[in-house]
């Protein structure tokens, strides 16, 4: 018998040759577990961990989000491939210099190239392309992207754009101003210095309110000598200190879950070729009464006694000797109510296992996985999650899919490009804006595959 269990030692779900059996109802302390998950990650000044005279903001439970949501991004095909999709869509065909002359009759803007090669050359560097790359992917996957802004000696100008790891960067609390330091180290998310070869960088922070009048104030006062962070976040979380992927509320309801457990579950399936005869349902409250926490050492010895039991309750179901053989378990009434609580459910299956519902579920999961995305399924080929990739229409729903991700990628655009706005304004250019190229799928009947566009 193989038994899935969480990290307090309960067990969710068990396979055995002839059986299938599953953890039903809620915990007891369903609602206090509840409100931990439904904010995992938000950061508050009492989390506080201290580096230095420092006061650092943990990013999540433990100061671990960035380190955890990595690797549920890694484990997660459909989420991984949902979130470059965001990333290549939104940075599209790159970025592109004009000079915005006033609007046609529809609102369209009317743009004139800009002519100047340095400022083509610039924006076309591959300084701007592994900026926008390497932002663009922290702020899908976590919320939050980090520019270091590498000014000259003379502090006059800026020469550089660096991209920071969000694996290996945390905010100090604000100032009044509501500016903070950015503390660069490879030990996060432990204390930085705990390891010889770890060099912490302090820098100063742009403020969210207006960073241009900010690095203003830093080349008066003479301290723009030194490089700086610009912060990028999603600002829809509320969080004002590090900001929430969109593709958490996805995670909490547990469709990232079963999106893993669906293709283990199948492989497992697969690979011993079983045929379940039984069906059992177990309350949690059965857990809680007959194996208390208090009574083990640590969740490891729970769950060796758990597995104990279970495999006496599988000898008593399976087994020629055991053919027409009772089984007796027990149950109990609330007394507030009068329902039945606490009771074993035993359903015997007539059926084989052909896995095809399962494969429903996991489609429904891909499908919300990429809903909290804001990604159409029909992208992907995929379509509404009420069959297995049932409901796709063809070639017009992927263009209009597209169409609609192109126009919800505005304000994220702009998110990124102000870092490299502000070099081209902290270097004596202020009449250039940057807009991006997009490729456009349309149909035969238009007499080509793709038009060209800025956005």
């Amino acid at each position: 018998m193989e038994i899935l269990f969480n990290e307090k030692g309960i067990p969710l779900m068990m396979t055995s040759s002839s059986a299938f059996l599953e953890t039903t109802g809620k915990p007891e302390n369903y609602i206090q577990e509840k409100l931990k998950i439904l904010s995992p990650y938000a950061s508050t000044l009492e989390d506080i961990v201290k580096y230095k005279d420092y006061q650092v903001i943990s990013w999540g439970k433990n100061n671990h989000f960035p380190h955890a949501a990595n690797k549920q991004i890694t484990t997660t095909s459909v989420l991984n491939t949902g979130l470059k999709f965001l990333r290549s869509l939104t940075i599209g065909q790159g970025i592109y210099p004009c000079k915005v002359l006033g609007y046609d009759d529809k609102g369209n803007e009317v743009l004139e190239a800009v002519k100047d090669p340095k400022i083509h050359q610039f924006v076309n560097s591959r300084m701007v392309r592994r900026c926008l790359e390497k932002v663009s992917r922290d702020y899908f996957k976590y919320g939050n992207g980090a520019v270091q802004m590498i000014p000259d000696k003379a502090g006059s100008s800026i020469v550089g754009l660096n991209p920071l790891n969000a694996l290996y960067y945390r905010y100090t609390v604000p100032d009044a101003w509501g500016a903070c330091k950015c503390i660069v180290s490879s030990d996060w998310p432990d204390k930085p210095g705990t390891h010889q070869t770890d060099k912490p960088q302090i820098l100063d922070c742009l403020m969210d309110y207006d960073p241009d009048l900010h690095m203003e104030w830093m080349k008066v006062a003479g301290k723009m000598k030194n490089s700086f962070v610009f912060p990028i976040r999603d600002s829809w979380s509320n969080n004002d200190y590090y900001g929430e992927p969109i593709w958490l509320p996805s995670y909490i309801l547990g469709w990232v879950d079963i999106a893993h457990m669906v293709p283990m579950f199948l492989k497992k399936a697969y690979k011993n070729q079983i045929t379940w005869k039984w069906h059992v349902q177990i309350p949690y409250s059965y857990w809680d009464k007959k194996f208390p926490e208090d009574q083990y050492k640590d969740p490891n010895a729970r769950k060796d006694a758990i597995t104990k039991h279970m495999d006496k309750v599988e000898t008593n179901l399976c087994g020629l000797e055991n053919a027409e053989k009772p089984l007796f378990t027990n149950y109990a009434v609330n007394e507030a109510n009068g329902k039945v609580e606490e009771e074993w459910k035993i359903t015997a299956l007539d059926n084989k296992y052909k896995g095809g519902e399962n494969l429903v579920t996991s489609a429904a999961a891909n499908s919300e996985i990429l809903f909290s995305l804001m990604v159409n399924p029909n992208v992907f080929g995929a379509g509404m999650p009420g069959g297995s990739y049932a409901g796709n229409q063809g070639g017009s729903n992927i263009r209009e899919a597209f169409l609609v991700n192109i126009a919800n990628a505005w304000i994220d655009r702009q998110n990124l490009l102000d870092p490299i706005t502000m070099v081209l304004r902290a270097n004596g250019v202020k009449d250039v804006e940057l807009r991006f190229r997009n490729t456009i799928l349309t149909t035969l009947d238009t007499g080509a595959g793709t038009q060209k566009t800025l956005s």
